[in-house]
């Protein structure tokens, strides 16, 4: 029998807390997995659920399921494996698991979606079909550094005569995200992306995004040319006092897109320590101008250099 043929599955628990850390070493993720830091959060979340597969009561995998739209597509994230048993077809035994649970359970769902941080495969695209894409800026400083990084970038934005960047109430960002204007002009995909979270502009994913404590921020209150959401800074094994950061910046202007990035950054500031790894999620048109435009002499580095996010969905 295969490995993967020996496999039990359940709902994770909080005492599987410890034995899921193990599914994914330090390399992984570039050290960035944030696994630690969200597992006790989805556990709590409604319409989700979390599945464990174990062999011989060891925990060897771990895959999450998120109800979106209205309950008319999921979500699959969280994906891990054992690292001695990659490649034996835990992974593929899982996903066919939690999606027969989903099947089972919620027959109104008719679409999954997925993020993935590398291109697809042939064959996975004979799966999937890609609905949206971006290019991913990754910075990193020390927290200490970030004051002089602004202060630099601040000196090279252009001179605008329009209003400057503003940071947007929850009422007002729901508004405005949902907007014809925003919809048809800045998501990707006419998607909402939200740290590899990929939801439709719906009235009913609203408290999805009202969960994850975003900072929204656009470059003008009407019609904008650049919109940005924010994650709240959350620790990561990459080294001691590691934060990562996520910006999500919709819009292909780049003068805007660089104005609300840096708006982001001043809001950082007051409360973040340590040492920082920023991920901007940005259109590919605009990512090498971003680029340049973080050119600096203030100690923050680039993390990684080009490489992207896709959104694959499929019929369920």
């Amino acid at each position: 029998m295969s490995e993967a043929g020996d496999l039990e599955f359940s709902l994770a628990e909080e005492q599987d807390f410890q034995q899921v850390l193990k599914l994914c070493t330090s390399d992984d993720y570039n050290g960035l997995d944030y696994m630690a830091a969200f597992f006790h959060r989805w556990l709590r979340e409604p319409q989700r659920v979390i599945f464990i597969a174990r062999m011989k009561s060891r925990v060897v995998g771990l895959e999450s399921a998120l109800l979106v739209d209205g309950g008319q597509s999921v979500v699959f994230q969280g994906r891990r494996v054992a690292p001695d048993l990659r490649g034996s077809g835990i992974a593929g035994a899982l996903q066919r698991h939690v999606t027969a649970h989903v099947r089972q359970h919620h027959p109104e769902v008719r679409a999954a979606r997925l993020s993935r941080g590398d291109q697809p495969s042939s064959q996975t695209l004979a799966k999937y079909r890609l609905i949206a894409k971006e290019a991913i800026l990754s910075l990193c400083c020390e927290a200490a550094d970030l004051s002089s990084f602004i202060a630099e970038l601040q000196s090279r934005l252009p001179h605008q005569t329009n209003s400057s960047p503003v940071t947007l109430s929850q009422q007002q960002a729901e508004t405005l995200i949902l907007s014809d204007h925003v919809v048809s002009n800045l998501l990707p995909g006419k998607t909402i992306i939200n740290d590899w979270e990929p939801l439709k502009p719906v009235e009913a994913n609203l408290q999805v995004l009202r969960r994850r404590g975003l900072t929204y921020i656009a470059d003008r209150e009407s019609e904008p040319s650049a919109l940005s959401l924010c994650t709240p800074p959350y620790a990561v094994p990459y080294r001691h006092g590691a934060l990562r950061i996520n910006i999500n910046i919709f819009g292909c202007t780049l003068a805007s897109v660089c104005a609300v990035f840096l708006a982001q950054l001043e809001a950082l500031l007051p409360s973040v320590r340590g040492y920082l790894v920023l991920h901007n999620y940005v259109d590919p048109a605009v990512w090498a101008g971003l680029r340049q435009f973080c050119q600096n002499q203030s100690n923050v580095s680039f993390f990684k250099d080009y490489w992207e996010e896709v959104i694959l969905e499929t019929d369920l």
